[in-house]
C-alpha cells in the first residue's frame, strides 16, 4: 500500500485539501525524472475528511493496494492496444472502402484512440462517484500548533 504524508491546507467537514510532502521514496522511484514531485511545485490532493482533520494537521494518506497498478495499466495499456487494433482493422478494411492501406490504418487508429479516450473518461466519471481508487486519509499524525517548538534558553 502506497503511503504518503501531507499537511492539510483547507478543510471542511466533508473534504480536505492536502499538500503532499516529498519523501525519501522519491529518491528511489524510477519515474523521478518525469514526476513533478521533484520540482518546486506542490502536489495537492483532495481527499474525504473522514477523520475531521483541521488546517495545519499532518496526515497520512494511503492509496488502496493494487489500484496504482490497475490504473496505470488502464491509462497506458488500453490506448496502445486499441491504437494497434484500430490500425490493423483499418488496414484490413482498406479495400472495402477503396482507400490506401496506410490511410485506412491511420483513420482506424484515430477512431480507436477516440474510443479509448471516451472509455477512459467514462471510467473516470464512474470512479469519481465511487472513489475506489482515491487516496484516503488514514490517520492524523500531529498538528503544527501542537508539535514541540524549540525553546530559547536565553
Amino acid at each position: 500500500m502506497l503511503k504518503e504524508e501531507g499537511i492539510v491546507k483547507e478543510a471542511t467537514s466533508k473534504k480536505a485539501v492536502v499538500r503532499v510532502m516529498k519523501t525519501s521514496a522519491c529518491d528511489h522511484c524510477g519515474s523521478r525524472s518525469s514526476c513533478h514531485m521533484l520540482s518546486d511545485r506542490e502536489m495537492i490532493v483532495e481527499v474525504a475528511n473522514d477523520l475531521q482533520a483541521k488546517v495545519g494537521d499532518h496526515v497520512e494518506l494511503r492509496v488502496p493496494p493494487g489500484s496504482l497498478l490497475k490504473l496505470s495499466l488502464l491509462v497506458y495499456f488500453l490506448p496502445v492496444v486499441l491504437l494497434i487494433i484500430g490500425a490493423y482493422v483499418g488496414g484490413a478494411w482498406a479495400k472495402s472502402f477503396g482507400l490506401q492501406p496506410t490511410v485506412a490504418s491511420i483513420i482506424g487508429a484515430g477512431l480507436a484512440m477516440g474510443i479509448a479516450f471516451y472509455l477512459l473518461r467514462w471510467f473516470d466519471r464512474g470512479e469519481r462517484a465511487r472513489g475506489d481508487y482515491r487516496p484516503r486519509m488514514t490517520r492524523i499524525l500531529f498538528n503544527e500548533a501542537s508539535s514541540p517548538q524549540p525553546c530559547d534558553s536565553k
